[in-house]
């Protein structure tokens, strides 16, 4: 079993990292939230999910141990693949599906591509009391606490240009983060790109 790895950054997209390690490149499948993350560094560590099945041998990487665990527990749910379980957490930060799911909002779960009632429905019900032990613990997933008016207009945009908002939201506060003198129109530019 493979636990992690760790190398360099030899390609990054927001959906796929390569990580060379003793020349071996590794394509690892990853959530938007760890693509913001690995944005400019050199080398990174990713916890890793081997999903072996007779025609593909796929790995899944992220950030953190706890990011892992609730990717493991959201495809324990029956309906829920590894493709959804990585749309779900590139909604939503661990931290947040923690709080969704513990309070019962079934409509923030519906929001994700490809989850509908029945499905938001089951994941509740399976993941309320198994959740609890990943909240508690140092999700290393920054979601900006107070998000400036500059923010809430650039996510404001993107969502009437037909993004979903927690993406948006994410995707702009990864940009304030970076260069907070931006105007909101370079903004959204550079949010589009990323989108």
């Amino acid at each position: 079993m493979i636990d992690y790895v760790k190398g360099e950054i030899a390609s990054l997209t927001p959906t796929l990292c390569v990580l060379e390690t003793s020349g071996v490149g590794f394509g690892i499948n990853i959530t938007l939230t760890t693509y913001q993350q690995l944005q400019n560094q050199a080398t990174a560590r990713l916890y890793i999910y081997e999903s072996i099945k007779e025609d593909a041998f796929q790995l899944y990487g992220f950030m953190t141990p706890e990011e892992r665990e609730t990717f493991l527990l959201l495809i324990s749910v029956s309906g829920v693949g590894a493709g959804t379980a990585r749309m779900i957490l590139s909604t939503y930060s661990a931290e947040e599906l923690v709080r969704i799911i513990s309070s019962g909002d079934v409509n923030s779960i519906k929001r994700v591509k490809g989850i509908g009632l029945k499905t938001a429905q089951r994941i509740i019900v399976d993941l309320k009391d198994k959740m609890s032990t990943i909240g508690s613990s140092d999700v290393s997933i920054s979601v900006a606490g107070a998000r400036s008016e500059k923010a809430d207009e650039a996510t404001s945009a993107l969502v009437a240009l037909g993004f979903q908002q927690a993406i948006s939201a994410k995707v702009v506060d990864a940009i304030i983060t970076k260069d907070s003198t931006l105007s909101t129109g370079a903004i959204i530019k550079q949010a589009l790109k990323q989108l």
